[in-house]
């Protein structure tokens, strides 16, 4: 059974990075699209970035420009990075992939934007 291990959140200023990983335990990036999401306190669980088996990236206008999604297929992982970091940016950060049997998420990392 595939599972999902995010790492590399923490705190960092405002204006700083950080990048997340997201490990799988099978071979499973080259087959499906990837996601992460975020859900900051209070509110709904959001669209971060997405990146397809070709490795075509996607991301909404609230992150264009500031996070960059790739992936590693020897390695069975996709990372996040993430620039000029927001304090809005503060959530718990989640990778996604849609198998055929539904959704599976990892457990997700905390990232926390402050000064």
């Amino acid at each position: 059974q595939v599972q999902l291990v995010e790492s590399g959140g923490g705190l960092v200023q405002p204006g700083g990075s950080l990048r997340l990983s997201c490990a799988a335990s099978g071979s499973i990036f080259n087959i499906y699209a990837m996601d992460w999401y975020r859900q900051a306190p209070g509110k709904q669980r959001e669209w971060v970035a997405t990146i397809t088996t070709s490795g075509s990236t996607h991301y909404p206008a609230s992150v264009k420009g500031r996070f960059t999604i790739s992936k590693d297929n020897a390695k069975n992982t996709v990372y996040l990075q993430m620039n000029s970091l927001k304090p809005e940016d503060t959530a718990v950060y989640y990778c996604n992939v849609q198998l055929p049997k539904g959704p599976l998420w990892g457990q997700g990392t905390q990232v926390t934007v402050s000064s």
